[in-house]
């Protein structure tokens, strides 16, 4: 949709070339007939008209909401659960109907309404709860209120509920994370509690795959499946950590660097093998063009869309985050000492029905991935990109299992993660040169300079001296920003 701000600079520019004689009088009309010149100051008048309207249902809401709080003691139950369910209800219909409506102004209205029912809807099921007397804590609320918004966003398909579901149920999860953790060490059948929340809590990386993963490709939207995916990695790493605390024994090996070796090789391997035709419908009989490594067909589907991009860049964040800890020597030591710890509390092993899952899936999609490169026309550049992707993850399993659970190397642990985080920012920048993306050649040098200045903050170095490597490292990015500007200007020229 064409916004009013451009149609009006458009009909001021059309006038002015009309003037100089650029476009005659029957261009101008077909201009004008296209993006409704004539329309500009009715539609200016009716957004204003809407304004009005909403801040006077603002300050009509705002009274009634202070007349029913300074009454509310004196109504009945069933008053209360009517006059409850009446604005609930009423808020909806209002927000649907104007939303469905093809004028811009009323939809936007009518998409705020939608938005104040999903509020309402949390305030109605707490307010429900303290009438009828039903206690329990607030994670529960939210998981609940979290999922009600969910289904609305399903319902509607829009983008903006869907955001505002994922991060209600993200606020409950992280609320009954922190009560759980909290919990744990003090009361050691914690874990044992059986309750639709506690379970909600304890599986949430599966139960986010399998709740919002599918309401981003419903709403087509990118926003929806990065919050996806960040839900279900953080829930993933979080859901990891009381079992990497030395609470039981594996194969009469210490637990942590195992879980360790998990949580740093599963969210980028689950992120790059990640395929759009696991959701939805792919031609396996198309054979892709040669500079694209999947066909359309496996791209999102119908839309054209594909989140597989995103999910790599996703992947490459993940990887440069845990490259940057690991080349530190005080990454290894926090880690010796969390091994040494010991722990009383005991934990159930349901979370780890997740990370099963979770890593068939990571399993099955590489060997998908590899399949695929063989049999399909795929670049070598993007063969030997997942090739070194595949090393990098077995780098960062491996490492942590021998150092936890065989013999301590941090040096050696802190050298090769300096030297993998090298080669991540060297590639980096090498295809930001080679394909002229900026994302991606400031991302590797954002990483580099960032370790760089790391090691020289924290070296026992002069004031002095850090400042005028400060200074040194923001002329050398601005020049190196210059010329990469320039590069691609120039690249984009010759293309």
């Amino acid at each position: 949709m064409v916004s009013d701000k451009f149609r009006r600079q458009l009909r001021q520019e059309a006038n002015l070339w009309r003037t100089e004689g650029l476009i005659d009088a029957q261009l101008y009309e077909q201009l004008s007939e296209r993006y409704q010149f004539n329309r500009l100051e009715t539609a200016a008048r009716d957004r204003f008209v809407m304004i009005l309207l909403g801040l006077g249902s603002i300050l009509i809401g705002l009274g009634t909401i202070s007349f029913v709080a300074a009454n509310w003691q004196e109504l009945p139950r069933n008053g209360k659960v009517t006059l409850l369910l009446s604005l609930f209800i009423g808020v909806n219909i209002a927000g649907f109907y104007l939303w469905r409506r093809p004028n811009g102004a009323q939809q936007r209205l009518g998409h705020g309404f939608l938005l104040l029912g999903a509020i309402i809807l949390g305030a109605n099921m707490g307010l429900m709860g303290q009438m009828f007397h039903i206690s329990g804590p607030f994670y529960e609320l939210l998981l609940a209120w979290g999922v009600g918004v969910l289904a609305m966003a399903y319902s509607l398909r829009l983008t903006s509920l869907s955001v505002l579901a994922i991060i209600i149920i993200g606020l409950g999860y992280w609320s009954f994370w922190w009560n759980w953790e909290g919990a744990s060490w003090s009361n050691s059948y914690y874990y044992e509690e059986f309750s639709w929340s506690s379970q909600m809590g304890q599986h949430m990386p599966l139960l986010a795959s399998l709740m919002f993963v599918p309401l981003a490709y419903w709403c087509r939207s990118r926003v929806i499946f990065g919050l996806a995916a960040i839900a279900v990695i953080s829930s993933l790493e979080a859901n990891l950590r009381p079992l990497s605390l030395g609470l039981f024994n594996l194969f009469s090996l210490k637990s942590t660097g195992i879980v360790l070796a998990i949580a740093l090789a599963l969210p980028p391997a689950l992120l790059w093998g990640y395929d759009d035709s696991l959701w939805v419908y792919s031609d396996l009989n198309r054979v892709p063009k040669p500079n694209q490594i999947f066909p359309a067909s496996w791209q999102g589907g119908s839309w054209g869309g594909s989140f597989r991009p995103l999910a790599r860049r996703l992947a490459l964040v993940f990887l440069g985050v845990v490259l940057y800890l690991s080349s530190s020597l005080w990454f290894w030591g926090v880690l010796s000492k969390m091994s040494s710890a010991e722990q009383s509390a005991r934990v159930t092993w349901f979370p780890l029905v997740d990370v099963v899952i979770l890593s068939g899936l990571a399993i099955f999609a590489w060997l998908r991935l590899l399949w695929l490169t063989r049999s399909l026309r795929t670049r070598r550049e993007e063969i030997l990109t997942t090739i070194a992707i595949g090393i990098f993850i077995c780098f960062m399993a491996g490492i942590p299992v021998w150092h936890l659970t065989v013999q301590p190397i941090p040096l050696l642990a802190t050298f090769i993660g300096n030297v993998l985080l090298f080669l991540l920012a060297a590639a980096l920048m090498r295809q930001g040169l080679a394909q002229a993306e900026r994302s991606a050649f400031w991302g590797g040098m954002m990483l580099l300079i960032v370790r760089i200045l790391t090691w020289f903050v924290l070296s026992a170095t002069g004031l002095v001296f850090k400042s005028l490597l400060f200074i040194l490292c923001g002329i050398t990015a601005i020049a190196i920003g210059l010329w990469f500007e320039r590069y691609v200007h120039t690249l984009e020229i010759k293309n």
